[in-house]
Parts: structure tokens; C-alpha cells; sequence
């Protein structure tokens, strides 16, 4: 199979190339402008495909090249699609004229539904003309579908993606973003048809797969994706709909909305002239984790009438994430290969993949997803299980036990303690009142529930300390908040081999965040222990060392006292 990418060197198109190259049914044509990039590219690729550079101007003779390679499928890569001029789908009717599939990474809302005004003529010469083939619409659409499989109507759509401060963003995705903006945007909202302002407007989200390491809270902006104007002709119904990003570190970000304002009070005409600038700040201050993900909330309504939130949560490490855009090329050209290719004719490419053929892909990477639902107006789960959503029921029964119950609870059992030497630490253990060193140490634990909150007391051989244990809000999204004194910890719960482990993310005094460099830490988790419910907790800080480590198993004793 012949496949032109043009843009192939570029930095989607370069990734794409990635992923197909090591696919030896396939010859891959790399274009571009510069013919020295494209074989470069090239010859940076895995074996397996056939690859050969060419170069190509889309604003000269596309007709020529198509001619000469005779391809299966040309995949445009280039863009920015918000700014093809006076005939942007001069590619598509090329391709047409030359009896040529055609797909595309489009991302400009109105191009990707413009698409369909060759549909027509594409099925009558049996041809398919696909576009917008990524993330947006392409995996939204397909986790929309999962999420709403019994209910009978969805009436509200959020989403966003999260990129990781490290991944590279190339130059031509910084022109689209400045293309649009702080310009009026088309969406639907309260029911009907309603313009909003790109960059200008936005939401926080914790991106969160049950039991793994959520990202940080994130700020998305609203911006100009297919999605906007595509999912609401996929379910008409839908009373609003809204799609952001949540570039990082959020200081740019929140420039690049005041920015947009100005855009919008006609004070700038547009942000064009700066999109070099934003490319250089971007790829130049890199901070945080190496971490991306993107999120997926639907409200809707079950056939019993009972209104339901559901969540996808999508957490890409390190440089996986950078690969999900091109996945729905991949995935298409995989069904290609193997004797499945699209339906013709010309359209958004939003009902040409589902979720199950994204996620054969994720299995070969370090990407997790995971859902969340929540019914409106019903009694919550106990603390731990809200959290953990979905991943509860991987728990070992021991763990589940102790915090299932939303009933007070009394434990008894034994427990190793072991003190930091420093007198820093020693004061700081002191102060909370930790448990002083020993073997086989009585230990009992009390848990007095209540509708908001448990309080956990803990005692050592006589000697007590107690904290508050809280869903988190706001920025503590999704993290489990603890509170000792005029301290308080955002934990996320993480399950990882049969353990529940405990990571500190966030940390306040008296209400004001502190470092997360200088937070506690160390290696807290929970276990089954001989059939009992074990426990491994270590508090140590970067400037002390250890604090403290206990270590023991517990046996209830009485609940609901």
C-alpha cells in the first residue's frame, strides 16, 4: 500500500511516520517542501516499511506528484487547516481528480465540517475522504459512544487534553492556535446554537484513571476543535457542549488567555504575528512532570430517568502521550490493511473508529484510561471507594473491608516503629506526637465517620495522634485530603501490586500551598498481611530524612461504636 504523507517530517507527521514504519506492507512517500528534512526523516525510521523522500509544494502542482507516485492514500499532515486561504481543500479535490483516498490530521472546525460537501462525488468514483482523523473528534466520538451505551440521552458533552510540558509542539500547531485566537467560535450551548470566544473562557479538571498517579488539577481553555461543531449532529439532543486544552506551565498559559482577550476587545486584530514567539516560550520552559492525558465528561440520562455524570480519563507517561493525535491514522490504516476500510465517501471522520480499537493500540504503551460515574442525588460510597472508583474492586478484601464501611470502626493489633536520628526530626515527630520507637507495640485505631469526613486516632502503647481524612476540592481534586493541625496533604491513592499506596501531591499551611519540593513523603502503603490488614508508613522530608516508619497488621474489633 502507497501512502504520501505530506508534512511527513513535520511533528505529527514525523510521529505518524513512527508508527507505520514498521509495517512492511506499506511503501511511505515522506513530503515536504524540503527534501533534505524528508530524507532525513527517513532514514531515522525502524526497517520494515519502504520509505522514500520527496519533495512536495501543495501550492504548486499537486496534480504532478500524485501522478507520479500513483498512491492508494495521501494523509495530510501539514496544516495549520485554519489558514489554507481562499481554496483550502484544493489537496481533496486533487486527490479526487486522481481517483486518490484521502485522510487528514484536520483540527479546524470549520474545515473538518466542510468536508462533506464532496461526498457526492466521492462515492460515485467508490473513493473515501476522511477528515479531521485524530483525537479530536475522532477518539472523542468513540469514548462518548462507550460512555453512553445504556443511557437514553446525553445532554451535555465536556473534554480536554492535557499535554505534557515536555512534549515538542511544533510551529504550524502554534499558528493554528494563534489563527483563532480570541475569534468568535461556534458551539452549542443552553440548548441552541451560541458563538464563544477562543482562550477566552475556562474549566479545572483533575485528570484521574482510577488507581493510578493523577495529574496535577489543570486549567483548560476553550478552543476551536471539530468536536464543537461535529458531535452535536451525532446526538441532537445535546444541550452543550464545550472542548479545551490545558497547556502547562499555567503562567503561559494564563498569558496567552490575556492575549486572547485583547484579541477579542479588538484591541489586537489577532495573535498571528506572535505564533513564533509562543512556539519558542513553549518549547523553551519546560517544568513538572513528564506526563500528559486528556479527559472525556458526558451528563446524561439513564431509561429509568435517573441523570448520571460519567468521566474517560486518559494518563499518557513520558513520551507515549505525544503519539495519541496519530493514533486514529494508525488505527484506520490498520483496518486498511487488513480489509477494512472505510465506507466511502466524504465526511468527519467521528463514526470511523471506536474506543476498542484506540485502546489495542494504548496496550502496546504506557497510556491508561479509566472511568468514572456518579448518579446525581444518590447516597456517596464510603471516602476510599469514591476515590478509587473502578479500581476498588481490585483491592485485596483486608483493604476493602477496613474502609468500606461507612459505620465507625475500632482496630486493634501490633506495630514496628522506627524514629529519625536528627534532631530536626526528632522535634518534628514530637510535635505530631508520632509514636515512639519500639517492637511489638500495641496499637489501637478508631474511626468516627461522618457524612463529610473521617477521623482517624491513632494509638501507640498510650500514645495518640489524630488526623482528618476528607474528599479533596478544588485544586485537591480527586486526592484524598488529610489534615494534622494547621497542616493539610492532597494524597492520591495509587494501587499498585495489590498495595494502596499513599503520594503526597499537594500541601498547605493553614490554607497556603506550600512547595511541592519540600513536601513529606516516602513509601506509605497498605496491604494484606496474613489475611489481615497491614500497613507500611513512612514520613520522611527532603531537608530531615526519616520522621517516622510504623509498620504492623490490624484486627477489628467493633463497628458502628
Amino acid at each position: 500500500m502507497k501512502i504520501i504523507i505530506l508534512g511527513g517530517y513535520g511533528i505529527f507527521g514525523g510521529r505518524l511516520c513512527q508508527l507505520l514504519a514498521p509495517d512492511a506492507r506499506l511503501s511511505l512517500f515522506v513530503a515536504g517542501r524540503s527534501y533534505k528534512n524528508a530524507e532525513a526523516l527517513c532514514q531515522s525510521l525502524p526497517p520494515g516499511a519502504h520509505r522514500e523522500p520527496l519533495e512536495f509544494d501543495r501550492d504548486k502542482d499537486i496534480h504532478a506528484l500524485l501522478q507520479l507516485v500513483r498512491p492508494d492514500l495521501v494523509i495530510d499532515a501539514s496544516g495549520p487547516f485554519q489558514t489554507y486561504g481562499a481554496d483550502p481543500y484544493r489537496l481533496v479535490k486533487a486527490c479526487l481528480a486522481n481517483d486518490v483516498n484521502y485522510l487528514d490530521f484536520a483540527d479546524g472546525s470549520d474545515f473538518v465540517k466542510g468536508i462533506g460537501q464532496f461526498d457526492a462525488l466521492a462515492k460515485s468514483q467508490n473513493l473515501f475522504i476522511l477528515s479531521g482523523v485524530s483525537s479530536f473528534p475522532v477518539l472523542t466520538a468513540a469514548v462518548v459512544r462507550r460512555l453512553s451505551l445504556d443511557l437514553d440521552q446525553i445532554k451535555s458533552i465536556r473534554g480536554g487534553i492535557a499535554p505534557s510540558s515536555f512534549a515538542v509542539v511544533g510551529l504550524n500547531v502554534m499558528r493554528a492556535i494563534s489563527a483563532y485566537a480570541g475569534k468568535p467560535i461556534g458551539l452549542v450551548r443552553d440548548g441552541r446554537h451560541a458563538v464563544a470566544y477562543a482562550l477566552t473562557e475556562g474549566m479545572r479538571f483533575t485528570v484521574s484513571p482510577p488507581g493510578r498517579l493523577p495529574l496535577n488539577n489543570t486549567y483548560f481553555s476553550l478552543v476551536d476543535v471539530p468536536d464543537l461543531q461535529v458531535l452535536p449532529e451525532l446526538w441532537p439532543g445535546l444541550n452543550s457542549i464545550w472542548m479545551g486544552a490545558g497547556p502547562v506551565p499555567e503562567i503561559l498559559h494564563r498569558v496567552l488567555n490575556v492575549l486572547a482577550w485583547l484579541v477579542r476587545l479588538r484591541i489586537l486584530p489577532s495573535l498571528n504575528r506572535f505564533a513564533p514567539l509562543f512556539f519558542w516560550a513553549i518549547n523553551t520552559f519546560r517544568c513538572g512532570e513528564h506526563r500528559g492525558g486528556m479527559f472525556v465528561e458526558i451528563d446524561g440520562v439513564k431509561k429509568d430517568g435517573a441523570t448520571v455524570t460519567r468521566s474517560w480519563h486518559l494518563l499518557a507517561e513520558r513520551d507515549d502521550g505525544p503519539f495519541i493525535p496519530c493514533m486514529a491514522l494508525e488505527a484506520m490504516i490498520v483496518r486498511i490493511l487488513n480489509g477494512n476500510s472505510p465506507p466511502v465517501g466524504a465526511r468527519p471522520a467521528s463514526r470511523d473508529l471506536e474506543l476498542d480499537d484506540y485502546e489495542r493500540l494504548f496496550e502496546r504503551r504506557t497510556i491508561f484510561t479509566g472511568r468514572r460515574d456518579s448518579a446525581m442525588g444518590n447516597p456517596p460510597h464510603s471516602l476510599f471507594k469514591t476515590l478509587l472508583g473502578s479500581a476498588w474492586s481490585v483491592l485485596p478484601k483486608p483493604i476493602q473491608e477496613m474502609h468500606d464501611t461507612r459505620e465507625n470502626l475500632h482496630m486493634s493489633g501490633t506495630a514496628m516503629v522506627v524514629r529519625g536520628k536528627g534532631w530536626i526530626a526528632r522535634l518534628i515527630a514530637a510535635l505530631f506526637q508520632f509514636p515512639i520507637e519500639g517492637k511489638d507495640i500495641s496499637i489501637d485505631v478508631r474511626i468516627r465517620k461522618s457524612a463529610e469526613s473521617e477521623t482517624w486516632e491513632r494509638t501507640f502503647a498510650g500514645r495518640s495522634f489524630t488526623s482528618v481524612l476528607s474528599l479533596g476540592e478544588g485544586q485537591n481534586d480527586r486526592l484524598l485530603c488529610e489534615r494534622f493541625g494547621p497542616f493539610s496533604f492532597g494524597i492520591a491513592l495509587v494501587i499498585d501490586d495489590e498495595k494502596l499506596r499513599y503520594i503526597v501531591r499537594r500541601w498547605k499551611l493553614w490554607g497556603l500551598p506550600l512547595p511541592r519540593a519540600l513536601a513529606p513523603g516516602g513509601d506509605s502503603y497498605e496491604s494484606s498481611k496474613n489475611g489481615r490488614f497491614g500497613f507500611d508508613i513512612e514520613i520522611m522530608h527532603p531537608l530531615t530524612g526519616l520522621i517516622v516508619k510504623y509498620s504492623g497488621e490490624l484486627a477489628p474489633i467493633t463497628k458502628g461504636h
